[in-house]
């Protein structure tokens, strides 16, 4: 399969992505919680097929294109965990007519805006701020919930179904005991939203969804619903955070030697910063990577190599700095692995998977949106 790849291309392991999507499918059903896996990671049609075989029923995505796009492919039953964008008003109305749609509000702007022009019955939760602010409604802005839960109550079409949040500031941390409490923290904060309209709203769900808190927990009290994502694949950054180990990263992106510069130890590789994105993890020195180099073989990769990392990006190369050792044992037209330092970007760059046997997978950016 290896003398087959001309070109940057991005490589999928099925055994190591069915075994991740196994084993949080596992967690949740041994917690008695659902699991509602994030999309956005993987994309790809033939990926969700993996995870319907593996029994999921619901679905989170970060677009309306792209609960469009798995909407075509069968998912009934479709989260949209981005504050909705009004815009798109007609695609709202055009998926809620076909599918089971959950959106997501951020402020009473929006719930008026829904209220005002869905044609469709809508699912809608509210998201609230619990710690990592990029965006939500504060647990204590009890006037502003207050209005906007009555909105939802006068509508016909709008039923107000959970409060839910993204602990986006576990990616920040490497310590599991700081990840469980920003978790728990989390799930007070929510519990005391829902506690707030559950005599009004008996079935409210608490959701949360961050990749690092999933993997880590075992048990998850006060909680409904878990949508994870980049669990699918893992990268460098869920490693270093302590999420999952080398052996359970899923995409290794193979990239061909262009250049050598023996006098600096540099080696040069078809893979820039339009393929891994500029995504990169600081080492015990402080100095930067954006890739750690692994031996590609017919069915898959080694360990990280000691000795060799990807330490700069450009838009279409990619340096890697090698001991004098690994530098002799690479020449022009060799394929170097490298795993990426984020997944959810390469994979939504490269617009595609190619399994080890040389099957080609599909994803939504090489679909068109």
């Amino acid at each position: 399969m290896l003398d087959h790849i001309m070109q940057t291309t991005l490589l999928l392991d099925e055994i190591k992505c069915r075994h991740n999507i196994a084993m949080m499918a596992e967690k949740a059903a041994r917690n008695n919680i659902r699991l509602r896996p994030h999309f956005k990671t993987h994309q790809s049609a033939q990926v969700g097929g993996w995870f319907r075989e593996a029994g999921t029923t619901g679905i989170t995505v970060s677009s309306l294109k792209m609960a469009r796009y798995f909407a075509s492919h069968g998912w009934t039953d479709i989260l949209v965990a981005i504050p909705v964008n009004i815009r798109e008003m007609a695609l709202v109305n055009e998926l809620a007519a076909k599918v089971q749609l959950h959106l997501v509000a951020v402020n009473i702007e929006t719930v008026q805006a829904l209220a005002e022009q869905v044609q469709y019955p809508v699912n809608l939760c509210l998201k609230i701020d619990t710690g990592y602010h990029r965006t939500g409604i504060l647990p204590h802005s009890h006037e502003e919930l207050d209005a906007i839960v009555t909105l939802m109550e006068q509508s016909d079409l709008l039923q107000f179904t959970g409060v839910l949040a993204h602990d986006g500031h576990t990616y920040k941390q490497t310590d599991a005991d700081a990840i469980r409490t920003i978790h728990h923290t989390t799930v007070f904060l929510l519990n005391l939203v829902r506690d707030r309209y559950k005599a009004r709203f008996p079935a409210l769900k608490v959701s949360i969804g961050d990749t690092p808190s999933c993997s880590i927990l075992q048990h998850f009290s006060g909680v409904d619903e878990i949508r994870p994502g980049n669990y699918v694949f893992y990268d460098l950054t869920q490693q270093h955070i302590g999420s999952c180990n080398f052996r359970q990263i899923a995409v290794c992106m193979a990239c061909p030697v262009i250049a050598k510069h023996p006098e600096r130890n540099e080696i040069i590789v078809h893979g820039g910063s339009v393929h891994f994105s500029k995504d990169s993890l600081a080492t015990a020195d402080g100095s930067l990577i954006y890739g750690r180099v692994v031996d590609l073989s017919e069915n898959g990769w080694s360990a990280p190599l000691e000795g060799i990392a990807v330490v700069s990006l450009s838009q279409e190369h990619g340096t890697l700095r090698a001991s004098k050792a690994l530098f002799d044992r690479y020449t022009i037209g060799d394929l170097v692995g490298i795993l990426p330092v984020h997944s959810c970007l390469t994979a939504d760059l490269m617009k595609g998977f190619t399994l080890h046997d040389g099957t080609q997978l599909e994803h939504l950016s090489g679909m068109g949106r």
